[in-house]
């Protein structure tokens, strides 16, 4: 059997490894997913965290030639989009293959503990990319709006302009995002949520802007495994705060689940794949695996499905 939607790529998302901030782990880890053949490698960045996924991503890039390299996703409010612009262009200069720039606007909550204001998060995000995406495009931005503003012109911007997708949950982040960016870059979202409410959402603001179908990039915990439930009780555990979080709870509320295991993909290889044909079928263009493995077992099980998959698919 195969994903029945061609179209959807397998990444790894490296989210497993941002606890430990070990450089050497992320070029190891990222190498092995390159030699495995998965398009694309993703790494996280915390508000809090101390780790810069961008420098991990220019370290990496001198490692790996042909996977495409994604922050998913880094926080806009402590940086400025002219910053952040700065900084992804020389990323980018530095790495062999295609760079993503995946940002989003956290939560208030993280946001606080740096002191930050989170009051007017869509004006906000609006603001972000008139900035941001006129940067990497053209070289130059002259903008004025509520909440950021920037006249500024960077250093020749590389020949092909990296992506941005937005982490967007709500309508109206989705809009801004439809209409502005990319695509979107989503955590903990089934495929019910995104087939009846991602999808339509940015497709619509899309087309009205007269911009491509947006790119849809979903990540979830995956395990092969002969305990499903076990496995998905250990995801609820180990990833509760997320389901305190009110933009989660509303995706949660969407899909009809009730904690964070529920979303996981786990089970047979037969049950796995067919969830990854869900997810294909709802319209995610992207699947970045969080490889939850807790035994080598299930890490080799896992890691077999999605290589072939991936082959599969390609």
């Amino acid at each position: 059997m195969r994903l029945r939607s061609a179209a959807m790529r397998i990444g790894i998302n490296a989210t497993g490894l941002v606890g430990r901030a070990s450089i050497p782990a992320f070029v190891e880890h990222a190498l092995a997913a390159e030699a495995d053949g998965f398009s694309s490698y993703w790494v996280a960045e915390h508000p809090t965290g101390g780790l810069d996924a961008l420098t991990v991503l220019a370290i990496v890039g001198q490692q790996v030639t042909r996977m495409e390299l994604g922050t998913a996703v880094i926080p806009t409010y402590p940086r400025h989009p002219m910053v952040l612009a700065a900084q992804t262009l020389t990323v980018q200069g530095t790495i062999r293959g295609p760079l993503t720039l995946g940002i989003g606007m956290s939560h208030q909550v993280m946001m606080e503990q740096l002191g930050l204001a989170d009051d007017k998060p869509i004006r906000h995000l609006r603001d972000y990319l008139s900035v941001l995406m006129p940067l990497l495009h053209e070289g130059k931005v002259n903008y004025v709006g509520p909440t950021i503003s920037c006249t500024a012109e960077v250093f020749k911007p590389a020949t092909t302009p990296p992506q941005v997708l937005v982490a967007a949950l709500g309508p109206q982040a989705l809009k801004v995002a439809g209409a502005l960016a990319d695509g979107t870059s989503l955590a903990w979202v089934g495929p019910t949520t995104v087939r009846t409410h991602i999808v339509p959402t940015m497709a619509e603001a899309a087309e009205a802007a007269r911009r491509p179908q947006p790119r849809v990039v979903a990540t979830l915990p995956i395990c092969v495994t002969n305990d499903p439930a076990a496995i998905r009780d250990r995801i609820t555990r180990t990833s509760g705060m997320y389901a305190q979080l009110p933009s989660y709870q509303a995706m949660f509320a969407r899909e009809g689940a009730e904690h964070p295991g529920d979303l996981g993909l786990v089970g047979s290889e037969a049950e796995v794949e067919n969830a990854l044909e869900v997810l294909s079928d709802a319209g995610v263009t992207d699947f970045a695996a969080s490889e939850f493995t807790p035994s080598p077992e299930e890490k080799a099980r896992t890691r077999a499905l999605l290589v072939r998959l991936n082959v599969n698919a390609n």
